[in-house]
């Protein structure tokens, strides 16, 4: 029978990437480490629960302009590729050569990005709800990037809601992406807002809800996962990515790949930590006598 999960509470740490401060989450562990990457709109509290269930050592991140890390430059314009240098200046930091990278949902597709750009670091590759970035068709590019700087145009005139109390906030937040369990939300609120006069709002830069500049195309695509060398697991939810067969043709560019399809929603290393904890256990080959 598995033991029951055991509490462990992380450790706030700081990482500089190309002048600007990004925060994640430690946990401390024996074996080989983890390095976790979290959705969009999400933050390092997405691994919360499933910390309890892996005992390796592990850093979740906070994606630039997300969560407690500082956002990009004013002056700047924020790019999804940009994450993969981040990762690099992380991972180098903690002094970590090789290593087990997983990601959920964006952090999927940056966790491919890196795979393939990095091969030489990466051990194993765990994806959950989602394999390579998001592509756009090459007759849409030059729409996309309109649409990214009429948008840019307009930021200034935007302000983020403020809420009289985190509830509201987390009432907003649980529909989202197909929805997640109240619990849940509450983790990425509790991480993702700051106190403001009137109540509380977004720490979230305003920048990553406008259209991607730039995106690849799927050939593009194709050639980032045909580079992944690491032995890698697809985790979607059959509420989630699985009934909308988003990715289904892009398994057949992985080298050594497996898909595994669990109860559950987008969220739902989150919502039902215990059997996608399970899966990445046998994965990274943790199972042990009595556990």
């Amino acid at each position: 029978m598995p033991s029951p999960p055991t509490k462990r509470v992380p450790e706030e740490r700081r990482f500089s990437a190309y002048g600007q401060t990004l925060a994640a989450l430690y946990w401390d562990g024996e074996g080989e480490p983890i390095l976790a990457l979290h959705g969009w709109l999400d933050n390092a509290a997405s691994y919360l629960p499933l910390s309890a269930h892996l005992h390796r050592p592990m850093v979740a991140l906070d994606f630039a302009g997300h969560g407690h890390s500082e956002h990009r430059p004013a002056e700047l314009a924020t790019h999804y590729v940009d994450h993969v240098r981040d990762v690099l200046a992380v991972a180098d930091q903690l002094g970590w050569d090789r290593f087990v990278l997983m990601g959920h949902s964006m952090g999927a597709g940056v966790a491919c990005l890196f795979a393939a750009t990095f091969p030489e670091r990466v051990s194993k590759l765990v994806l959950i709800e989602g394999l390579g970035p998001p592509a756009t068709p090459a007759n849409e590019v030059a729409s996309t990037l309109r649409t990214a700087i009429d948008q840019m145009h307009t930021l200034p005139e935007k302000r983020k809601p403020v809420y009289r109390h985190i509830d509201d906030a987390v009432a907003v937040r649980q529909p989202a992406l197909g929805g997640l369990e109240t619990e849940s939300a509450r983790l990425l609120c509790e991480r993702g807002l700051v106190a403001v006069e009137g109540g509380w709002t977004w720490r979230t830069d305003m920048r990553l809800r406008i259209a991607s500049s730039v995106r690849f195309t799927e050939e593009q695509v194709e050639g980032f996962v045909r580079a992944i060398e690491a032995p890698t697991m697809v985790i979607l939810g059959e509420q989630g990515l699985a009934g909308k067969a988003k990715f289904e043709h892009r398994f057949e560019w992985l080298k050594d790949g497996r898909k595994v399809v669990l109860p559950g929603r987008h969220h739902l290393h989150m919502d039902t930590p215990e059997p996608v904890a399970a899966r990445i256990r046998a994965f990274l080959d943790l199972e042990r006598s009595g556990d």
